[in-house]
């Protein structure tokens, strides 16, 4: 191994791996032959990560290697695999010692090999796959399925044995480890976080995870900080900055940072092995001051900072390059072994220098030092099952959300604020279930007029109070409300709470939803392949209420307008995708118990949180959210017959605006057959060959008929309903109203009529599309528009909507 010249900076030697090793915690707990025994154990997870990456046949190199033993595209990442086993095989030996609880969580992206290797060895992966046995020819499948088609890809993917964060998009390791300790006393989860991943924004936000556990009830959680030094071809910041600077910062974070530095192989286990120790001897002490002695202040919980080679083992120069230690060995260090002679031999020596003596016994199993050396049954990391959170899931305890309906005797009469009544509902949930029920939101709660859950559970505080705290603070340290402005830390916290088995409900501003649409996607994506996985265990759904909605910004304006996260939805697969918008307080409670009772969905429910009209009472309410798609008699008067027109809704004032549009040529038009459909569930209007709630063919056609104008007022997009509905009969007679990006600070009218959402750009268009309609309507749209300028002018005037406006109720 390479050792740093005495010509370089002492600066410069600081922060590198190559010179002595450097240990926070001083000792060397292991005996040599503990050191002999962990040192085969990691030098054989490396070796599994060099045959995944490389080899498709001689697995066991029992015959000198040739080109066709190698994999036809040569994929993977080995940068950061020798040190998350590392890691790995230390925490395994704690394990054992300690009896601890505990699981692992790769945050560096293309770890697998790391993860897989330390997997197989303690016979997880060959119990839940059988054909990948513990023998040569298992091995052999094990190798050749890695980053291979048909097989697994190189992240720590669903098909990874308890694996609960795959690290293909960068960030969130710290917020999944934070979500999984929560509720779970005696759990400890050891978090990798990757030096190039703690550049991203949503894992530097993270770090004050540490501000959110109660060591009284949660679990504890260990960060670790890889340095290897590199991303693809860029030197990590964290990796560059003095050592100095590195410490304070963590410590500004609220943590105890434990350096393990170098890349000398005895000395870096020994100092592994002193430091891991001591740092869960710290937290078991934190939790004893917490748990026996009653102290509630938040610990200095410790963490770990790894500085190591990258590609650690690899030879450390070829053809006059460096591959160790620098980033071409991030990926594959010997891209050209299957061509070149030379990188073939050199692959081979290096091989064989990580091959134990002997893998398996005589009788095919794995050599007796490896099964000594793991832990066994369900203290095996990849065999938690916290990580398989469908197997501890608890049903979640329900009242009857029927207690807390919205009393409406007629509709379209009354107002009220559409989540008040849904908080009430929520506070009874956490009351019912007090150890696997949390609500998450970005400093929202109350604003979302959730604010009712206050009287169950307060928000989780553990930092200090002042005396005005006391007048509405509704802090607590055992708040089961958590609330940080960051949406994607709350996130992440949800998934890891969720995916460890238990439940959770996150509320958010619908422009700013946005700011998770790739953790959305990441997680769907993530549902998706569990559904493939027999053994993954079936999840409670992420229940997202969107809310603060675009039509109601008119004191926050313009930023504030954007119902586009709906889209983004819509692009996931529509087996773990739901979107809701009920229109009521009563349709919205109906809709949020058939989300809390569901399993394995991301369910979005859309949902204002100001007064708004009322139309169903609550039997009329879960008939329509039940069916998700119906016409509303009360406000139709087509039944004798076909309809002239068809004026379909979705969401809450588009609602309102379409009613009122009808009201309008009713009165008009009394001769003029009008059919109103709301729509709660927006998959209804996709074809069942696309979605599992679409309509059939011949149920869309008999609600929307098949050639008469459809004048649809939508919450969002526009353009998102002809996609959904683009295959049906009718479709092109569906006209779409919906948010165009006109806004600012508008009154709701006004912006409702800047994007033709409103009652009289409605009732025009129907006289436009209606044939008998073009010929007589001419003087009726010159009324409505004049009460469309009339209302406008107004709103420019007073800076409100004119009371005949917002004070309409349903006439008929």
């Amino acid at each position: 191994m390479s050792t740093i010249e005495a010509s370089v900076p002492a600066e410069v030697a600081e922060l590198s791996p190559y010179a002595p090793t450097r240990s926070s915690v001083e000792g060397k707990p292991l005996s040599e032959q503990e050191l002999r025994n962990i040192e085969t154990y990691w030098k054989t997870c490396n070796y599994l990560s060099l045959g995944m990456i490389y080899l498709q046949e001689n697995p066991l190199l029992l015959e000198p290697l040739r080109p066709e033993h190698l994999k036809n595209r040569v994929l993977g990442h080995w940068g950061t695999s020798p040190g998350l086993s590392f890691i790995y095989v230390h925490l395994n030996r704690l394990i054992k010692k300690y009896d601890l609880d505990m699981i692992f969580l790769a945050g560096p992206g293309h770890g697998a090999p790391g993860v897989l290797g330390p997997t197989y060895l303690e016979g997880t992966y060959s119990e839940i796959y059988p054909e990948k046995s513990q023998d040569r020819e298992g091995l052999r499948e094990f190798f050749k399925q890695f980053s291979f088609p048909g097989g697994i890809g190189s992240h720590c993917t669903p098909e990874t044995p308890r694996s609960i964060h795959e690290g293909g998009e960068l960030g969130y390791v710290l917020s999944h480890a934070c979500g999984a300790a929560f509720d779970n006393p005696d759990l400890i989860v050891a978090a990798v976080v990757g030096d190039g991943e703690s550049e991203t924004g949503p894992l530097a936000t993270s770090w004050h995870i540490n501000k959110y556990l109660s060591p009284a009830r949660d679990g504890a959680v260990l960060p670790i900080l890889h340095l290897n030094g590199y991303k693809i071809d860029n030197p990590t910041i964290p990796a560059r900055i003095s050592r100095e600077e590195l410490e304070n910062l963590f410590r500004g974070y609220g943590w105890t940072p434990y350096f393990v530095e170098g890349a000398d192989i005895d000395s870096m286990h020994q100092a592994m092995a002193a430091t891991v120790e001591h740092c869960i001897n710290e937290i078991q002490e934190h939790r004893a001051a917490a748990r026996k002695q009653g102290v509630s202040e938040r610990p200095r919980w410790p963490m770990i900072v790894l500085r190591s080679p990258k590609g650690w083992t690899a030879p450390r120069e070829m053809e006059g390059h460096f591959l160790e230690g620098f980033w071409r060995s991030h990926q594959v260090p010997l891209p050209a072994a299957k061509k070149d002679p030379v990188q073939l031999r050199i692959l081979e020596s290096w091989m064989r220098s990580q091959m134990p003596e002997k893998l398996f016994d005589g009788q095919g199993g794995l050599a007796p030092l490896f099964k000594e050396l793991a832990p066994t049954g369900t203290r095996r990391m990849s065999a938690n099952p916290h990580t398989n959170g469908g197997r501890l899931k608890k049903a979640l305890r329900l009242p009857d959300f029927r207690e807390y309906a919205n009393p409406t005797d007629k509709p379209g009469l009354s107002l009220a604020e559409n989540t008040r009544p849904l908080g009430r509902m929520l506070a009874e949930i956490m009351k019912l279930n007090p150890h696997n029920f949390r609500v998450f939101g970005p400093d929202e709660t109350t604003s979302n007029k959730l604010d009712d859950l206050y009287s169950v559970s307060k928000k989780f505080w553990i930092e200090e109070r002042f005396p005005e705290d006391k007048d509405g603070g509704n802090l607590a340290p055992d708040g089961r409300v958590m609330e940080m402005l960051s949406e994607h830390t709350l996130e992440g916290m949800l998934e890891g709470y969720l995916l460890t088995g238990r439940h959770g409900f996150f509320s958010t501003y619908e422009a700013f939803v946005h700011i998770i649409d790739s953790m959305f996607n990441q997680y769907a994506k993530w549902l998706e392949i569990c559904n493939h996985l027999s053994w993954r265990d079936s999840i409670a759904s992420l229940n997202l209420l969107i809310t603060s909605t675009v039509w109601r910004q008119d004191h926050n304006g313009f930023t504030h307008q954007d119902p586009g996260f709906l889209d983004v939805v819509v692009n996931k697969s529509a087996n773990v995708t739901r979107i809701y918008l009920p229109p009521d307080v009563n349709c919205l409670l109906s809709v949020a118990d058939h989300c809390l009772r569901s399993q394995n969905y991301v369910n979005v429910i859309v949902s204002d949180k100001q007064k708004h009209l009322q139309y169903l009472n609550m039997d009329a309410a879960i008939t329509h959210c039940t069916k998700g798609i119906g016409i509303w008699d009360w406000a139709s008067n087509d039944e004798a017959g076909e309809p002239d027109v068809v004026v379909a809704s979705a969401g809450d004032i588009p609602t309102q605006e379409a009613l009122a549009a009808t009201a309008l040529l009713r009165k008009e038009f009394v001769d003029l057959k009008i059919r109103f459909i709301n729509v709660v569930d927006l998959f209804k209007l996709q074809p069942t060959s696309e979605h599992p709630h679409g309509l059939p063919d011949r149920d869309f056609d008999s609600l929307f008929t098949v050639d008469k104008p459809v004048m649809f007022n939508f919450h969002g997009y526009p353009q998102l309903i002809h996609r959904l509905a683009y295959r049906r009969t009718n479709h092109n007679n569906i006209h779409v109203r919906g948010y165009k990006e006109q806004g600012n600070i508008n009154t709701p009218l006004e912006l409702a009529i800047n994007n033709n959402v409103d009652r009289f750009s409605l009732a025009m268009d129907v006289i436009d599309r209606v044939p008998r309609l073009q010929k007589i309507g001419a003087h009726a749209k010159e009324r409505f528009l004049n009460q469309q300028i009339e209302c406008r002018n107004y709103a420019h005037q007073f800076g409100i909507d004119k009371p005949e406006a917002t004070d309409w109720i349903w006439p008929y």
